[in-house]
């Protein structure tokens, strides 16, 4: 059914616009694709299934796993990503090199601490499946919508209504007349970790509660199809990104269900991708490059 498919793609577009938002709000800042950022959701989840195990709240979950993931973003911004981008004359490949070492040594480390055996979250919703004729709509998926739709409205009034926000559109604009304007660089860049690997780590705790299953193997498919969806948005946009995220979640589900496309689902992103590229090669809400 129709609207079924439709309700189905819009819930795995909302967490591809979720996962990919950290990616893109540190591209817009430091101009460097953060494949680590894969790490943060896949760190997220397990630190969020822990949470939870020992507690039962999955609120507390959420709010331990996102600061906690967070907090390590700007420690990575500060630690390595920084100094590599202070050196002169760097190659613009270093920070992405850097990126996918440390998102495979985060994958090791959570195989090694944690087990490589699978973990379930087995939540409980005090709310039945809700079945309207023949469209049934699960809890999981109503917690993915409106924990999406908060936390994207959250960003869009940080970014739009308060100081750190000017400062980070200002730095996204350009860094170095940001920071002879006096506008504090460095706070901004420590939002877009803070906030990004965040949201990376909420995506890892909702994509366990929606499949109920999480393995260190967690974060591999969204470290590449992240890349497709913050490049079809428009570098460093994040509304671009949203919109992407639900392209990419409809293109999946329509195609895998309604045609014999003989590629797989997981590469269907990057098929929409290369036909956005050739009809419009800045991105869907990119900014054309002057000659």
């Amino acid at each position: 059914m129709f609207l079924q498919q439709l309700i189905n793609a819009l819930t795995i577009g909302s967490l591809y616009a979720l996962t990919a938002m950290g990616a893109t709000l540190i591209y817009g800042i430091l101009g460097i694709l953060d494949i680590a950022n894969a790490g943060a959701y896949l760190v997220g989840a397990y630190v969020g299934w822990y949470v939870y195990y020992a507690t039962g709240n999955i609120v507390l979950a959420f709010l331990v796993s996102m600061l906690v993931v967070g907090l390590l973003g700007i420690f990575l911004q500060r630690a390595i990503y920084s100094p590599i981008l202070a050196k002169p004359r760097t190659l613009s490949i270093i920070p992405l090199v850097a990126a996918v070492g440390l998102f495979t040594v985060s994958s090791d480390a959570v195989r090694l601490i944690c087990g490589p055996n699978s973990k379930a979250y087995n939540l409980k919703f005090p709310m039945e499946t809700i079945r309207l004729g023949k469209v049934v709509i699960q809890p999981a998926w109503l917690l993915i919508f409106v924990l999406t739709a908060v936390l994207l409205l959250i960003l869009w009034f940080i970014l739009n209504k308060t100081k750190l926000g000017l400062a980070w559109r200002a730095t996204a604009g350009d860094q170095e007349i940001a920071r002879v304007c006096g506008v504090n660089t460095n706070s901004a860049m420590a939002l877009s970790y803070i906030l990004g690997y965040g949201f990376a780590a909420a995506a890892g705790i909702m994509t366990g509660i929606l499949y109920n299953n999480i393995t260190p193997a967690l974060g591999e498919v969204p470290s590449y199809k992240m890349l497709a969806i913050i490049v079809l948005g428009g570098l460093g946009n994040p509304l671009g990104t949203v919109i992407a995220g639900l392209i990419i979640g409809i293109a999946e589900v329509f195609l895998s269900v309604y045609t014999k496309i003989p590629i797989p689902k997981d590469a269907i992103a990057f098929v929409v991708l290369i036909i956005m590229l050739l009809v419009k090669p800045e991105g869907i809400l990119g900014r054309k490059n002057k000659v």
